[in-house]
């Protein structure tokens, strides 16, 4: 009788340690995952931040380079200008006509490499802005997902 009794008590504590198991509930799981959502739209802004300054700062190099390849152009030119007035003297002179040749193709080497940084210096600005508009929306999202502040609770 004794041994029937220790071994029930021992069958209803078997059954019974299952369920005190700790259970994870739905709202705890989605808690976890939109915490996880919230670190990884973080670590995306945090990327994007630091593009968009290295981009920034290299915004300026481009911007003094397309200033100086289109001064650079912009000389050739006036050089091809006079180097074909000068040929239009005297048009029977070879010496002038080899001077005003690679003076054009001088002017237009230039001028090539003020169009390439130009266009080099559009590209950046598109990529800084779609960069810009990108932080916009993940700052929002990132807003949006902010868990309510809730006092600590009085026991």
């Amino acid at each position: 009788m004794k041994t029937n009794r220790i071994i029930s008590a021992l069958s209803l504590i078997m059954l019974a340690f299952p369920l005190t198991a700790q259970v994870v509930s739905k709202d705890s799981l989605s808690n976890l995952r939109e915490q996880r959502q919230m670190l990884e739209i973080g670590k995306r802004l945090n990327e994007n931040k630091l593009e968009l300054a290295k981009l920034e700062n290299e915004r300026e190099e481009k911007v003094m380079a397309v200033s100086q390849t289109s001064e650079n152009a912009q000389k050739s030119a006036d050089a091809n200008i006079q180097a074909a007035d000068k040929l239009g003297e005297e048009s029977q002179d070879r010496k002038l006509a080899r001077r005003a040749s690679n003076s054009a193709g001088s002017a237009k080497a230039d001028a090539k490499r003020a169009r390439k940084a130009g266009y080099s210096l559009e590209k950046l600005d598109k990529d800084i802005n779609s960069l810009k508009a990108s932080i916009q929306e993940d700052e929002k999202k990132l807003a949006g997902m902010q868990p309510p502040v809730h006092g600590e609770p009085m026991y």
